[in-house]
């Protein structure tokens, strides 16, 4: 029963973030798009705070696999399962605010201020009632049930979550890569200062990396051991999916980075909204888990 819950849940936090992944992606090339520059100051402030927040919720989503790999080292445990709910719970504001901001934008373009800030609550409010709220008011009393943390997690049990691990981040990299590799040839890239078109090539090489990592434990899985459950396998693609995020964070910091400059046109903004990106997700996906783990076995 333990393993099904926990493998639910992370399922379901695949499902949150291909949701998001939309809008992650949306957020880094609207300000590549040719009516980028009749937008307001106001909307470009909006943009920016869309994608911090859209930044947020994908970086919550993607917390509980590495989690799963770090602190509780791929086994089932039911902290693991309280760790996916709460940070996929914490995930659904951001995601709903960057939503609502990023309707306003458009439609405030489109039909005016008033137009875009009724349409953009509006959604917002509307997803928030069905995210929360709705939840919230039918929400059934969890009683605690043991469930022994000592049993061994099941060998294919292991490999099935470790696979689903995977395809909860890669949806992140590949919305950021399809961006990245589109960016380069608009006319806008064209007129970034060189350090920026630097920045972006690199962060684009770090997160092809980054998919390529991902990508590895699936067919290492299957040309190499022929889809058989072995422990080998495990010991090799957990590493591989843990170092994956590293260049992924690399890489959306990066174009946080690029994506601030082009708004602001400020490069003490552009780069200290990367650093603070890269430096979050990092404590977010690898130092925090790694902290909870040495905790955990000093106890």
């Amino acid at each position: 029963m333990l393993e099904r819950k926990l493998k639910t849940a992370l399922d379901e936090s695949r499902l949150l973030i291909l949701g998001a992944q939309v809008l992650f992606g949306f957020q880094f090339q609207s300000a590549f798009q040719e009516r980028f520059v009749e937008l307001p100051p106001f909307s470009r402030s909006c943009l920016a705070a869309s994608l911090v927040l859209l930044l947020a919720s994908v970086g919550l989503l993607i917390a509980p696999s590495l989690h799963h790999q770090i602190r509780f080292g791929g086994e089932s445990r039911a902290a693991a399962i309280r760790t996916a709910t709460f940070f996929a719970g914490a995930s659904l504001l951001p995601l709903t605010l960057g939503l609502g901001l990023s309707t306003y934008v458009v439609f405030a373009l489109l039909f005016g201020a008033i137009a875009g800030v009724s349409i953009g609550v509006a959604l917002a409010v509307f997803s928030l009632l069905l995210l929360y709220g709705w939840g919230l008011v039918i929400r059934v009393p969890q009683q605690e049930t043991a469930m022994p943390d000592e049993k061994p997690t099941a060998l294919a049990t292991k490999i099935e979550q470790l696979l689903t691990e995977a395809r909860v981040i890669i949806p992140g990299g590949q919305a950021l890569l399809g961006f990245q590799l589109v960016a380069m040839l608009t006319k806008s890239f064209g007129e970034l200062p060189f350090v920026a078109q630097l920045c972006h090539a690199a962060g684009l090489c770090a997160v092809a990396v980054a998919v390529t990592l991902l990508m590895t434990p699936a067919a290492l899985h299957r040309l190499a051991f022929g889809g058989a459950e072995t422990a080998r396998f495990v010991s090799l693609a957990s590493p591989l999916i843990i170092a994956a995020t590293v260049p992924l964070a690399a890489g959306i910091a990066a174009d946080v980075g690029v994506v601030f400059w082009k708004i602001t046109e400020s490069r003490a903004v552009a780069f200290g909204a990367g650093g603070t990106a890269l430096l979050t997700l990092l404590t977010l996906w690898i130092v925090y888990p790694v902290l909870r783990r040495a905790s955990l076995e000093r106890r």
